[in-house]
C-alpha cells in the first residue's frame, strides 16, 4: 500500500513577488487549482501559479505544524528558504525535471529546466 505524503508549498507570481504558503496531500491537484483558479481568495486575486518550494511531510500534522511555522516568518526568511533550493526560481510545477539535473552531466535537459525559471518569462516546455 502506498503511504500518503502531505505537501507544504510556496507559490509565488514571479521572481521576488507576492508569496502564498499553503499546505495539501495532493501536490499535483492543488498547483491545477491554483492555476485554474479554482478557488477565489488570495492566490487567485494575485494570480499565483508557480510553485517555487515545496517540503513533504509524513502526517498532516507535520504539514500544517510547519505551515503555521512558514507563515510567522519574516519575508526575508522566506526568500532565503526558496534561494538554498531553487536559486534560479524555477516554475518546478512546470520544469520537466526537479531538482534540476547537474548541467556538465545533462546539458540540455538542463537547459530545457533553464527555461522555466521565472525571470525569463513563462516556461516554454513544460512536464508532460
Amino acid at each position: 500500500m502506498f503511504d500518503k505524503v502531505f505537501y507544504v508549498y510556496i507559490i509565488t507570481n514571479f521572481r521576488n513577488g507576492t508569496l502564498y504558503i499553503g499546505q495539501t496531500d495532493d501536490l499535483g491537484k492543488r498547483m491545477g487549482e491554483h492555476i485554474h483558479e479554482v478557488f477565489e481568495g488570495f492566490s487567485k486575486r494575485h494570480k499565483l501559479k508557480s510553485l517555487v518550494w515545496f517540503e513533504e511531510f509524513e502526517t498532516r500534522d507535520e504539514a500544517l505544524l510547519r505551515e503555521k511555522r512558514l507563515k510567522s516568518w519574516q519575508r526575508k526568511w522566506k526568500l532565503r528558504l526558496i534561494e538554498e533550493s531553487n536559486p534560479h526560481w524555477i516554475d518546478i510545477n512546470r520544469s520537466p525535471v526537479w531538482p534540476i539535473p547537474d548541467q556538465t552531466l545533462f546539458p540540455e535537459l538542463h537547459a530545457e529546466c533553464m527555461t522555466c525559471a521565472l525571470d525569463l518569462g513563462h516556461c516554454r516546455g513544460g512536464r508532460k
